[in-house]
C-alpha cells in the first residue's frame, strides 16, 4: 500500500504507525492535521481501550492548531467557559464596562468573581494600572574567574547600543529596554528586559537574546552555556519577578462604601481587613510565600486559559499581594501582581475559542497604540482578581465560604 493510498485513511494509517513504519510525528506530514489527529486517536483507543469521541469533538482549526500550539494532536481538552460581570474598569488602556471570560473546571469560581465584580461596579468601578512592562530573558555565561566576569560587566556596560542593535534585528516589534549583569564565581549572567507591545513575547525575547548573546561571545571573554539561566525566571516562583517585575506589573484598587460591605458581602471592613492581614500577610509570611494573596492564581488561571495565555505562566501570576483597609467610611482594596505576562497576539491567542474571548473583551489582535491592548487586558484580569479577593475574603470573614460551596453543590 503506497503513501499517497493511505493519506486520506486514518485507520491505515494508525496501523502504519502500529507496524512501525511512521512515527507519531510523521502523520503530519502524510496527511492533514485533522487526519493525523484522527489516526492518533484510533491508535490510542485500539492500545488502550478508551473512548476518545469527545476529545475528537472540538470546533479549533486543526491546521492551525499544529501548526502554533501543539505536537501529536489528537484533539482538545474542553474546559468549561463562564462570564463575569459587567465591570467598569479605569485603566491606563482599559476604559469602560467589560465583561471578563474565564475557563475553569473550578465549581463556584466564576460565581464568586461575579459577585466581586458586581460589588465593584456598585462603587463605580475600579482603577487599573500597568505600572512596569518588560519581557526578560537571561542567559548564563561561563568565565575563567571574577576578573573575566568584570571585563564581561564592563563590556556590557559600554555597549548597550551595539547589544540593543544586535537585539533588535530579529525583530521588527521588539524593544530592548536595559540588560542587567548579574556574578556568581565564574558565571555571568545578563538579564535582558525587552518591550514586546501587544505579543507575550517569550519567544521574541529568546531570539533577540541569543542575537546579543553571540556578540557577547565575539567581544568578550565569556562563552555561553545556557540561553536561560533561570534568573529571567520563566514559570517558576521566583523573588526577582517580586521585586523587578516581569511581563506586565498591574494594580487594581477599589473604595466600597460601608454599607455596600454590610449589605452586599455581609460583613465588616473591619472583619476583612483582619482576615487578609493574618491570612493573606501574616499567613503567607509565615509560609515563606512569595504570593500575598487569598487566590489571584484562580483569575489568572482562568482568565488564560479562556484568552489563549500561556498556562504555565500562572506561577508569576500568582505573584501578588493583596491590600485591605478599614477606612472611615470604606473599604480600600487593591491587588497587586507583579508579573502578569499576557499578550493578545500570538500563540493560544490564535485558537478560535480565545480569540472569540478576547473579542468579548474587544482586546483580540494588536493595539493601538502598539502594546495598549495587552495592557488593557492585564488591567482587566487584575481587577477580576481584585474582585476574587474581595469575595473570598468576604466570605471568610462572614464565615460563609464552606456553605457557598454546598449552596452550589461544588
Amino acid at each position: 500500500m503506497t503513501d499517497d493510498s493511505v493519506s486520506g485513511d486514518p485507520d491505515a494509517l494508525a496501523e502504519q504507525v502500529r507496524e512501525g513504519e511512521l512515527r507519531l510525528h510523521e502523520l503530519d506530514d502524510r496527511a492533514s492535521a485533522a487526519t493525523a489527529a484522527e489516526a492518533r486517536r484510533r491508535l490510542l483507543e485500539a492500545e488502550t481501550d478508551a473512548d476518545l469521541d469527545a476529545v475528537g469533538d472540538y470546533a479549533l482549526d486543526a491546521e492551525r492548531a499544529a501548526d502554533a500550539s501543539i505536537e501529536n494532536m489528537v484533539g482538545a481538552a474542553q474546559i468549561p467557559m463562564g462570564v463575569a460581570g459587567p465591570v467598569e474598569v479605569a485603566g491606563g488602556a482599559a476604559d469602560g464596562e467589560y465583561y471578563l471570560p474565564l475557563a475553569t473546571t473550578e465549581g463556584a469560581l466564576v460565581a464568586s468573581v461575579n459577585r466581586g465584580l458586581s460589588v465593584i461596579t456598585g462603587t463605580g468601578g475600579a482603577d487599573a494600572r500597568v505600572t512596569k512592562s518588560g519581557m526578560t530573558r537571561a542567559p548564563v555565561f561561563r568565565v575563567s574567574g571574577v576578573a573575566e566576569a568584570e571585563e564581561v560587566v564592563s563590556w556590557v556596560g559600554d555597549h548597550a547600543d551595539d547589544l540593543r542593535e544586535a537585539a533588535e534585528s530579529t525583530t521588527s516589534h521588539g524593544e530592548l529596554l536595559e540588560v542587567s549583569p548579574y556574578v556568581v564565581g565564574d558565571s555571568v549572567f545578563l538579564r535582558f528586559v525587552y518591550d514586546t507591545k501587544d505579543a507575550m513575547g517569550m519567544n521574541m525575547a529568546t531570539i533577540a537574546t541569543r542575537e546579543a548573546a553571540e556578540l557577547v561571545e565575539d567581544e568578550t571573554p565569556a562563552s555561553l552555556v545556557a540561553l536561560s539561566g533561570n534568573l529571567c525566571t520563566d514559570k517558576k516562583p521566583a523573588a526577582i519577578n517580586a521585586v523587578e517585575g516581569r511581563g506586565r506589573s498591574v494594580t487594581a484598587d477599589v473604595e466600597v462604601p460601608r454599607e455596600t460591605v454590610e449589605e452586599r458581602l455581609h460583613t465588616t471592613p473591619e472583619a476583612i481587613e483582619e482576615a487578609n492581614t493574618r491570612k493573606n500577610l501574616v499567613g503567607s509570611a509565615k509560609a515563606g510565600s512569595l504570593g500575598f494573596n487569598a487566590h489571584a492564581a484562580n483569575v489568572v488561571a482562568a482568565a488564560f486559559l479562556a484568552t489563549g495565555q500561556d498556562a504555565a505562566q500562572v506561577v508569576e501570576g500568582s505573584n501578588a499581594i493583596t491590600t485591605i483597609e478599614a477606612r472611615e467610611d470604606c473599604l480600600y482594596a487593591s491587588v497587586s501582581l507583579a508579573s502578569l505576562e499576557v499578550g493578545t497576539v500570538g500563540g493560544g491567542t490564535k485558537l478560535s475559542t480565545q480569540s472569540e474571548a478576547l473579542d468579548v473583551l474587544g482586546l483580540r489582535g494588536g493595539g493601538d497604540p502598539a502594546g495598549s491592548n495587552a495592557d488593557a487586558l492585564a488591567e482587566i484580569i487584575a481587577v477580576g482578581a481584585l474582585a476574587g479577593e474581595l469575595s473570598l475574603l468576604a466570605a471568610l470573614a462572614s464565615r460563609h465560604l464552606s456553605s457557598a460551596h454546598e449552596d452550589l453543590g461544588r
